[in-house]
């Protein structure tokens, strides 16, 4: 997976990334996109970067689950921390928000969740966790995303790239090793 792009093959598994489901590939089509046949039968064409790679069971979570998940921001409900970080040249210390995307950090259980459920939720996380961010003009965020085989990690990426005001590297490797990413905001006041 290099560039951020996912490729696939026919008769991959695969699990939708913006909406509830998934599917086998079936076939690929030009400029990164691929016709799956979803749980229902149907034919439906996506970007690779709407699908996420299905390496285990396809497990299922209840109907009324999913749509429970997120619906009063509960899942959100402070799963991040604040430290105090000193800038050279600066005699007032910023606030680092962290926050860790591992699912046992967001949820209770994740017996039976598929990947795909696994990712939709640490990005709906990653979503909330950074508007909160965004609106309290902190400075500073730390992303730890975990190494694994590296769809946490793009995904995350992915999301900063196509933010404003965003510059975003490894984090300290001697703090966090080479499972989380630093993120600077920046404003225009």
């Amino acid at each position: 997976m290099s560039g951020g792009l996912r490729s696939f093959q026919p008769g991959e598994k695969v699990g939708f990334l913006y909406e509830k489901g998934g599917g086998m590939v079936k076939i690929v089509l030009p400029d990164n996109r691929y016709r799956v046949e979803d749980g229902d039968g149907f034919e439906r064409d996506f970007r690779g970067d709407e699908l996420v790679k299905i390496y285990g069971e396809d497990y299922k979570l209840p109907d009324d689950a999913v749509a429970q998940i997120n619906e009063d921001d509960s899942i959100t409900q402070e799963h991040f921390t604040v430290r105090k970080e000193s800038r050279t040249g600066s005699k007032r210390p910023i606030d680092v928000w962290e926050i860790d995307l591992h699912i046992e950090a967001l949820t209770d259980s994740n017996v039976g969740m598929s990947n795909a459920e696994i990712l939709s939720i640490q990005l709906r996380e990653l979503r909330t966790f950074y508007s909160k961010a965004r609106s309290k003009h902190i400075r500073k965020l730390v992303v730890i995303h975990g190494v694994g085989e590296g769809v946490l990690k793009d995904e995350v990426r992915l999301f900063l790239t196509r933010q404003e005001g965003v510059n975003y590297y490894d984090a300290d490797f001697r703090e966090y090793g080479k499972g989380a990413t630093a993120v600077d905001l920046f404003y225009n006041i």
